[in-house]
């Protein structure tokens, strides 16, 4: 079926037009259409990860499906707010729940979290807690770096949130999280938290002592910086 698209604001200008015909299959809804918006409409695609979709002039999400002579309209949000984004190094406890909101849109339809833990046993030793340091300011600047490398490789991302724990960690305790959310579970999100935690340990200057029954020992990593990590 043949579908209108009206565009507004910053999707009209982009587009070059108030209006697209797209085409989608008798069964679309809200995700089928922003993935077939993101792949014919270049111009349009940068967009597509933030907008809002009406239909019948009520707001709409990926599984509301599409019918044949439906009103359907694209914009950005009201507000005009820019991609949520979310970096902090804290000695707070973490809210699982708070931070996937931080990162949620009308248009989200997938979130993809990763939670580190204190582990309490391992192959080769027992650990009582952890003590987690960070250059705090520094930190945060490498957590936007990440964010930025990330919303490079997948451009469909939405929201991105790094959070840090700092101070002494009880098993069981996060340490850090990371959540990244799209449109759709294909656009990137599993990808992309893998890819934040990694860099993470890469780049993002925090350190932790492991504290245990035979004392305590700092761990240092592996990777040193080269020329190309600075941003």
């Amino acid at each position: 079926m043949d579908i209108q698209v009206k565009l507004f604001a910053t999707l009209k200008d982009r587009a070059g037009s108030s209006r697209v015909m797209i085409d989608l299959p008798d069964d679309a809804t809200v995700s089928v259409l922003l993935d077939r918006l993101a792949a014919t409409q270049p111009k349009l695609a940068p967009s597509i990860a933030t907008c809002v979709v009406a239909i019948n002039q009520e707001f709409a999400f990926g599984s509301t499906p599409i019918r044949s002579g439906d009103e359907v309209a694209l914009f950005p949000p009201v507000s005009g707010g820019s991609l949520p984004e979310l970096f902090r190094v804290t000695d707070g406890s973490i809210d699982l729940n708070e931070l996937v909101a931080s990162v949620t849109l009308p248009s989200t339809g997938a979130v993809c979290t990763f939670t580190g833990t204190v582990r309490g046993v391992s192959a080769d030793h027992e650990t009582a807690q952890l003590h987690y340091e960070a250059y705090t300011p520094m930190a945060e600047a490498k957590m936007k770096q990440v964010a930025a490398e990330i919303r490079e490789r997948w451009p469909l991302v939405q929201g991105i949130a790094i959070v840090q724990r700092v101070g002494r960690l009880n098993i069981g305790e996060f340490t850090v999280l990371i959540a990244v959310s799209a449109g759709h579970r294909d656009q990137g999100v599993f990808e992309a938290a893998r890819y934040g935690i990694d860099r993470l340990k890469e780049i993002v200057p925090v350190w932790k002592k492991e504290i245990g029954p035979g004392g305590e020992q700092w761990v240092e990593g592996h990777y040193h910086p080269t020329s190309d990590d600075v941003k």
